[in-house]
């Protein structure tokens, strides 16, 4: 559908680089109606487009399309802020606690938040829903083109090893549950990615940056409702401690350390996943400077925080000068995870955890509703002993989805809990009792990705993402699934580093 080169089409938030490069353009000026809402876009030619492709949506392409008088970075405050980056990053991934750092909010900060939280949403965009697919619980996507696939090539990461774990018999809801017969596994769900910094990326961090991406729930909310309270010692399932009372929430141990060995994608736990492919790359990258990144998203946050602890207990982030691997979890929406004692063992590990969270998200209130943080000293000191007295870990950035003015009034939880959501609310704050106010430009229309939270003015239809013939294709007058290549399974020498840990021998 051609339109005529005298009109004048208002996208609300999108850039250029949205659309195909050979179908657009633009001349972007700031639109003076509405100071929080629209760029008006002067359109010479737009051919129709049934939805927008998700590449080519990272934060450098937005700040090269928008004007650099719109009080937004430009394109030289971006290299400066990297550049400050590279000789900071100790103190952006909390050495110092992120004292000072979050009122009024670091710029930098914000952006490594929204960076990490954009890689852990490439889970969600990855996996494969749909229960009539027979690939469902999958990535669509290979490892060897992840990033590019979902694009986020800018990023600058490539994926060494997908992460899988077994479905879970004290969370029923937790995993999709395919209605075919005819599987990739009966068993197992992908669950997120361990993946590497480049040459020229790690020039820019100012070190090698190991990432670990857990994806969190896909059946909204119901698997709140099946945890059980009930913590567990972390020892229980041989992670290293030496203290019995240091505990966590019985079904996210479970999660963490279960296995199907008769599953090809879950004969190793999650943990031995994650513990196998450290042990192979921080020895690859000995004679460098390196950080463990690690990230998550409801449920992912709870296993984020789980295998940070496991990482640094188990000494796997001890260098041979005797240092530590600097490890910082960046945790969002997740829930409490374990007792006093954990939170307290944590801290002496050295791993450092910054949790952002919406006030009005339930999923952070729980489990713990009645013993946690919150009550008086005194009083938690007497019910630290209770199997259900959780405390929350690290340093919280709270935001409130009331303050932003796109959003609408919503109490949906699921609304509420939207990773999506919460990437914009840090694009937008600014400091407790600031304007909220976009710094970076990311594209709002992307919180109705999978949900319904945009005001309707800007005509932004919820839950927009959705795939092409949901995986159909049309061959020699038929339409069947489209066949995929072989799905990542486990490195061939992950049992190797696990014998060099000393969680196998040479007998398993």
């Amino acid at each position: 559908m051609a339109i005529s080169t005298s009109s004048s089409i208002v996208f609300p938030f999108s850039t250029k680089q949205q659309l195909p490069l050979n179908q657009t353009l633009f001349s972007i000026s700031p639109s003076s109606s509405d100071s929080h809402c629209s760029w008006k876009w002067r359109t010479q030619l737009l051919l129709h487009q049934p939805s927008l492709p998700m590449s080519k949506r990272t934060r450098k392409t937005v700040l090269s399309a928008i004007s650099t008088d719109s009080g937004v970075w430009t394109g030289s405050g971006e290299r400066e802020n990297e550049t400050e980056l590279a000789r900071k990053w100790r103190e952006i991934h909390g050495s110092g606690d992120w004292a000072n750092l979050l009122d009024p909010m670091n710029p930098i900060l914000r952006s490594e938040l929204i960076r990490f939280g954009e890689m852990t949403q490439a889970c969600y965009d990855a996996f494969v829903y749909d229960p009539y697919s027979k690939y469902c619980g999958t990535s669509r996507y290979p490892s060897e083109s992840f990033f590019q696939s979902l694009g986020l090539e800018n990023e600058g990461y490539q994926v060494t090893r997908f992460l899988y774990a077994t479905g879970n018999n004290q969370m029923p809801n937790l995993f999709i549950k395919p209605r075919f017969p005819k599987l990739w596994s009966k068993r197992a769900n992908w669950i997120g990615y361990v993946a590497v910094s480049g040459d020229e990326t790690s020039k820019r961090l100012g070190r090698r940056d190991i990432l670990i991406a857990w994806r969190g729930t896909v059946t909204r909310l119901e698997w709140v409702a099946d945890m059980t309270n009930f913590l567990n010692p972390i020892s229980s399932r041989k992670i290293q401690c030496p203290d019995p009372s240091v505990k966590v929430e019985f079904g996210f141990l479970d999660l963490y350390t279960d296995k199907d060995e008769e599953c090809d994608f879950c004969k190793y736990s999650a943990r031995e996943q994650i513990l196998a492919e450290m042990k192979r790359l921080l020895e690859k990258y000995k004679e460098e400077e390196v950080s463990i990144t690690i990230t998550g998203h409801s449920l992912g946050s709870a296993l984020a925080i789980i295998s940070a602890y496991d990482i640094a207990a188990t000494g796997l982030n001890k260098t041979s000068d005797g240092h530590n691997v600097h490890i910082s979890v960046f945790s969002f929406a997740g829930p409490r995870v374990g007792n006093m004692r954990f939170g307290e063992r944590l801290n002496e590990l050295g791993v450092k955890v910054l949790r952002i969270v919406n006030v009005h998200d339930i999923v952070p209130k729980s489990p713990g509703i009645f013993f946690n943080e919150n009550l008086p000293p005194w009083l938690l000191k007497i019910t630290e002993w209770l199997p259900w007295s959780y405390i929350h870990v690290g340093v919280e950035l709270e935001l409130d989805h009331l303050e932003s003015p796109y959003l609408r009034r919503s109490t949906d939880a699921g609304c509420s809990h939207n990773l999506e959501a919460h990437l914009h609310l840090l694009d937008g704050y600014q400091g407790k009792g600031m304007k909220f106010e976009l710094a970076i430009g990311r594209d709002p229309a992307l919180v109705n990705k999978s949900c319904d939270f945009l005001e309707d003015k800007y005509m932004v239809p919820p839950m927009w993402r959705q795939d092409e013939n949901k995986g159909m294709i049309y061959v020699d007058g038929r339409w069947v699934f489209a066949d995929r290549s072989d799905i990542d399974g486990h490195p061939e020498d992950t049992h190797y580093h696990l014998k060099e840990i000393g969680l196998f021998s040479d007998n398993d």
